[in-house]
């Protein structure tokens, strides 16, 4: 739950709710709720994320106001056990439905089977119908009925609005046909009964809803893989005992012992001990990371082959797992752009339809001839079953639940469905270049000796030796870069800032710096150096001299490296048809190398953040939709100005929290992957929307009786249910087909 001083925001578990009406129901309720700021119902994962101010209402008035209308919340604080109940719930109701349809189509296919071959064969058939059909409605069907009367008591109708009045109207007409068909008899009519048609209608919908419930609980699986990611329990050294205790139990502070093949509990830092640890979660690098004391690990991180122990940095919610489960979920439960407008149609859906099927059945009454009362009914019923939204309001939260869950398993993390809806519509792409094209630490490219170093370990020891004094940020590459570690006695030791360093060791002095410290310090350097020394640097390299009793022994070259997929992933975007540019605080002659190597034509060096953000806008009002990728709190504002900010995962959290989606990984390739994901998404989520659409299109006008005049059809209401029921399942599995998509 996120909160500020005057307001909390959490996705909170909705039950009851049965199709896209529901939604739109339950979404209306809260909003006209006092306290509460916004609300946004996901039908899809049955959930509301909904701000609220806590000094006017809570979580338990507003499920008061929920369960007025037949919905309710689950109301717990620890989100996880929230979470854990709602799968309970969601599993029961799974089986109960199981039973339901099991039971309802042992009673309906007699029903079907006597109404299709012997209505007239043998006394009493109608009766027999009634008292088969009597319990699929009052039992197997009766929540249909409930939850209507509860929508109608507050002046709201949902898709059991539309099922109690086509099933109830079909029953009751035909109960009132067997029961005096005299009525029928007088005036030269035959009475139809038309039981099969109430049981088919609500055996089909109880079918459809089945599979429609197996069908979302395969669009959580991602989620649900990231929360099996968190370890039950965890072994913690505290107060000189070492105890098992669950991981909700761990405190800050707690020294946790870890051991070979176990998942990492929660957020901290090794305190003794090494090991490896498959960070692929976090890092999507498929070589596990050395870990050693002073080391980072993360929570969902699993040990590989040595033991150590760590201390609890960060627990529960705020380990980097359990914001990445709670982005998720938060990102699963909200909205398109699209799908606010498929809401405002669905809230009306219902009331249109209901007066369509009135419409109808008065048109047939006036104009159905002999048998224009049994027409009429069969056509107004035909419109309520087949009218049904479900197709409608899962178009669009089923596909952004598997296209945010996608991108979990991708190392794409998706804060909201806006993101990415709209990162489709992305024409041009600004890229940082440390950290997000590069490694964003420098390293040792080349080493030269000159022909003057001869014991080339005991130079290596004494230059580690100086370097390890020194605070100048590229000292670390050769530190890192120089393996051994023989330690030496340094005297003398001065650092001479922008130039370089100076010490004795064993009697010799060492001078390491740029090409002026050493000239200034009259140490000469030949021809063909100098010409190497201009080819490293016209790479845009860093190039350090060393120099032993005022003799030139080394040269290193540091650059910050390309990251391998960089160029790879350029050309991935070019190929798109996606501008790229590249913006760099670093100086043109390094911004210029880096262009070129990634292919990227277009690049400005030297520029602050507020410039990153001065030129975004200045794309953007070319026309261009910009998506910006940066890592650094130097690319905040631009992210923050960009239609789509994307920030790569091991950058800073101020980046990270800015973006809208985050590469939990080094890899630029993520990137086209990203967009790739966007536009498949997008185009699922056109493809439900069409054939929602279409199929009520056609559908409503066909069950009205359109095409009688014609050909004589009109529409049989048993048809009708089975055409509703799979045109929600076709929605969502056509949503499904994203999680095999090829990015």
């Amino acid at each position: 739950m996120q909160s500020t001083l005057d307001k909390y925001k959490t996705t909170i578990p909705v039950t009851g709710m049965s199709c896209a009406a529901c939604a739109v129901s339950v979404e209306s309720m809260l909003k006209h709720s006092p306290g509460v700021i916004e609300a946004a119902v996901n039908y899809a994962n049955q959930s509301v994320q909904v701000d609220f101010d806590p000094k006017v209402t809570d979580l338990h008035k507003m499920d008061e106001v929920l369960q007025s209308i037949g919905y309710g919340l689950i109301v717990e604080e620890d989100e996880t056990l929230a979470a854990q109940e709602q799968e309970q719930i969601q599993r029961e109701h799974y089986e109960a439905l199981k039973n339901k349809v099991i039971w309802a189509g042992i009673l309906t296919v007699p029903v079907v089977i006597i109404g299709m071959f012997f209505m007239n064969s043998f006394p009493y058939v109608n009766h027999i119908m009634l008292v088969l059909t009597l319990p699929v409605l009052a039992i197997f069907g009766k929540d249909f009925f409930v939850n209507a009367w509860k929508q109608a008591k507050n002046g709201k109708a949902n898709m059991d609005t539309l099922v109690a009045l086509s099933t109830g109207v079909a029953f009751l007409f035909s109960t009132f046909n067997t029961f005096f068909p005299a009525f029928w008899h007088a005036r030269g009519l035959h009475p139809h009964v038309y039981f099969e048609a109430s049981a088919v209608i609500i055996f089909f919908i109880l079918l459809g809803k089945l599979m429609e419930e197996r069908a979302k609980t395969s669009t959580t699986d991602a989620l649900k893989k990231l929360i099996g990611l968190q370890p039950k329990t965890v072994r913690v050294f505290r107060n000189g005992q070492e105890s098992e205790m669950e991981v909700k139990e761990v405190q800050l502070g707690d020294e946790i012992i870890i051991r070979a093949g176990e998942k990492i509990p929660v957020d901290g830092k090794v305190k003794s001990g090494k090991s490896n640890v498959d960070e692929s979660l976090m890092t999507g690098e498929p070589i596990p990371a050395e870990k050693n004391a002073g080391d980072a690990v993360f929570a969902g991180t699993i040990n590989q082959n040595g033991s150590f122990t760590f201390i609890a940095e960060k627990v529960g919610k705020h380990t980097v797992l359990a914001q990445i489960i709670q982005t998720v979920r938060e990102a699963q439960g909200s909205k398109a752009p699209v799908q606010k407008l498929v809401d405002k149609i669905a809230g009306i859906f219902v009331p249109v339809v209901i007066s369509i099927a009135v419409l109808t059945f008065m048109i047939w009454l006036i104009f159905g001839g002999e048998n224009a009362v049994t027409q009429s009914l069969l056509a107004a019923v035909s419109v309520l079953v087949i009218a049904c939204p479900c197709a409608l309001g899962l178009a669009t939260p089923t596909a952004i639940m598997v296209g945010v869950g996608k991108g979990a398993e991708n190392n794409m993390l998706i804060r909201d469905a806006e993101s990415l809806e709209k990162a489709y519509k992305v024409d041009t792409v600004v890229l940082d270049k440390t950290g997000t094209l590069t490694e964003g630490r420098p390293r040792v490219t080349e080493w030269i000796w000159t022909d003057e170093a001869t014991d080339y370990e005991r130079h290596f020891a004494a230059i580690r030796a100086l370097e390890s004094r020194s605070e100048h940020p590229l000292a670390g590459a050769i530190v890192n870069y120089i393996s051994t570690s023989k330690p030496l006695n340094v005297t003398d030791f001065e650092s001479i800032t922008a130039s370089g360093i100076q010490g004795k060791i064993d009697g010799v002095i060492y001078k390491i710096g740029t090409y002026r410290f050493l000239e200034n310090a009259q140490i000469l350097i030949n021809e063909n150096l100098q010409s190497r020394f201009k080819e490293l640097s016209a790479q845009a390299k860093t190039v350090i001299l060393i120099a032993a009793d005022n003799k030139l022994i080394a040269l290193a070259a540091i650059a910050d490296q390309l990251k391998p997929g960089s160029a790879e992933a350029v050309l991935k975007l070019k190929k798109q048809g996606i501008e790229v540019h590249l913006l760099t605080g670093d100086n043109a002659q390094t911004a210029a190398a880096v262009a070129q190597e990634v292919g990227i034509p277009s690049f400005q060096a030297e520029v602050k953040p507020a410039g990153k953000m001065d030129f975004i806008k200045k794309l953007q009002s070319e026309g261009k939709t910009v998506a910006m990728v940066g890592d650094g709190i130097n690319d905040s504002q631009a992210l923050v100005q960009a239609d789509v900010s994307i920030a790569m995962g091991k950058g800073s959290d101020i980046a990270m929290n800015v973006a809208k989606i985050t590469l939990i990984t080094s890899d630029l390739l993520a990137l086209p992957r990203a967009l790739n994901l966007s536009r498949k998404t997008v185009k699922t989520i056109r493809q439900n929307l069409f054939w929602a659409f279409i199929y009520n299109l056609i559908g409503i006008p066909v069950a009205a009786g359109i095409l009688y005049p014609i050909n004589g059809f009109l529409l049989d209401p048993m048809i009708a249910g089975g055409a509703m029921a799979l045109s929600s399942v076709s929605v969502v599995a056509n949503s499904l087909r994203l999680k095999s998509a090829k990015l």
